[in-house]
């Protein structure tokens, strides 16, 4: 998402690019390629229209800061003002009371209702420490009773046991009398949808949210955001009968356009608070809007990667890493621990777009999806080998490559493509290490200028050369010359 719009900002920032000064001469075709831009991404017009007001009124009014790079200066402005539209901060759920929380969990169907509710309760439970009791009230499909069980099961959160003949309010009301007799913390309530709006279901989810309204309820939208302008209309009908206090976007990574992201709060007034990132229970992130307005114009997400890291990276594993590392030792089975470090932060594509500047380089190199399979099949490889092998590789003779070629479905020349590339890899955590010896990093083994040292004798560059790839093209039978 937001990869088009990203390369068109980027446009538009080089007509700026080298001027003395923003003018409204000089900032006149910029603009022209955001507005276009901003369009063909779905985002409402009166949204696109007073983005753009404000744009123009800050680049070109009493704000402009003399001295300053007019690129620089002009793409902060764009971020700032894309804040304004999508909301400054993140708003989570109010968990801050003495009382049980109540989550309604609204929407039409198919927009993934049930699926946020085990996510929410999961976030809530991991992340905040939250006792956490998830209801099933979708009274019209009682498979969805069946699968928010199945949810709760897999990620160990408790259900309630709801009585699907029981009108949705009543069910709520049980519920709530259930929760604080158990000391739950917050009560997630997943209603029915519908294949459109209609009044039988406003009416029914009227009905439940007033027989909440004791208990200061939030009540939370779900909508697909690859429906775009569809997904705003349908916030602002939801907003007007049942005031929403925070909306969920839900299939942020698909290729979807981003309209309704930058579109719903400006419209509603009601914020983002949840996106929905992936199929898995984990895959749910708070919105944050001015991490989000830092991606789209290629400034980077460090912060969130960050807290990615932090929470996938195995701190004691990566710091016994390091020493054997610092005693000159990498093998195979370090590697592969590497490599699963990296594949809980995401796919490499996310990664790098979190990275300041990395999303125009993105860009050039294209599709990453090559070296995504090339790592399963190192995967695969090493999964095939012995714990000897993986701690010593050098005990790969003939007949060992033969076996792990047989036993992984890859041919000999694969793992001796392996066996290659993994001695270049310990070859540069050597020449890294012996950097950083003595705890900082020592200027002695870089080039003139203070420039990285080359590569050692014979080693392939791991990238490529940097240029662009084509499927099915480069060295190696899996290799497309990433790794």
């Amino acid at each position: 998402m937001f990869d088009n719009l990203s390369e068109k900002f980027s446009d538009a920032f080089k007509n700026i690019s080298g001027k003395g000064k923003i003018s409204e001469s000089n900032i006149e075709d910029s603009i022209k390629i955001i507005k276009t831009a901003l369009l063909e991404a779905d985002v409402n017009f009166k949204v696109v229209k007073s983005f753009i007001a404000g744009v123009k009124e800050k680049a070109i009014g009493e704000k402009v800061i003399s001295g300053v790079n007019p690129e620089e200066q002009f793409t902060k402005i764009v971020h700032d003002e894309l804040c304004e539209v999508m909301g400054k901060a993140n708003e989570e759920i109010d968990l801050d009371r003495n009382s049980i929380v109540p989550v309604l969990v609204v929407g039409l169907n198919g927009q993934g209702k049930t699926t946020f509710t085990g996510k929410l309760a999961l976030h809530l439970t991991e992340k905040k420490k939250k006792k956490v009791l998830v209801v099933p009230a979708d009274t019209f499909r009682p498979a969805a009773k069946d699968q928010l069980i199945t949810l709760s099961k897999s990620i160990n959160v408790e259900y309630f046991d709801s009585d699907l003949s029981m009108h949705p309010k009543d069910i709520a009301l049980n519920a709530m009398a259930f929760a604080k007799e158990s000391n739950f913390d917050v009560v997630i309530i997943d209603t029915a949808g519908r294949l459109h709006v209609d009044e039988e279901l406003m009416g029914q989810i009227v009905e439940v949210k007033e027989s909440l309204n004791s208990f200061n309820p939030e009540v939370l939208m779900v909508a697909d955001a690859m429906t775009g302008q569809e997904a705003v209309n349908v916030s602002k009908t939801f907003h007007d009968k049942v005031t929403l206090t925070g909306i969920v976007l839900s299939k942020m990574d698909s290729d979807a356009k981003g309209g309704a992201a930058l579109s719903i709060r400006h419209v509603t007034g009601v914020p983002i608070k949840y996106v929905s990132v992936g199929e898995k229970m984990q895959d749910l992130e708070l919105f944050h809007p001015d991490r989000l307005a830092g991606r789209i114009l290629d400034m980077g997400d460090i912060v969130s990667l960050v807290e990615k890291a932090e929470e996938a990276i195995d701190e004691k594993e990566a710091e016994n890493m390091m020493k054997r590392l610092e005693k000159g030792l990498f093998t195979v089975d370090d590697f592969m621990k590497q490599m699963d470090m990296m594949k809980n932060l995401g796919s490499m594509s996310s990664i790098l777009k979190m990275i300041p500047g990395m999303g125009g380089m993105l860009r050039q190199v294209g599709d990453l999806s090559p070296a995504e399979d090339e790592m399963k099949n190192i995967r695969v490889i090493i999964n095939s080998m012995t714990k000897a092998e993986r701690h010593n590789y050098k005990l790969l003779n003939d007949s060992r490559v033969k076996r792990i070629a047989n036993g992984s479905g890859r041919g000999e020349s694969a793992v001796r493509e392996f066996i290659k590339k993994f001695k270049q890899m310990e070859s540069m955590m050597g020449g890294m290490m012996g950097m950083f010896k003595g705890g900082t990093p020592s200027l002695s083994g870089m080039g003139p200028g203070g420039a990285m040292p080359s590569l050692p004798a014979g080693m392939d560059n791991p990238f490529g050369g940097g240029k662009k790839k084509k499927k099915g093209k480069g060295k190696g039978p899996w290799g497309k010359g990433y790794f």
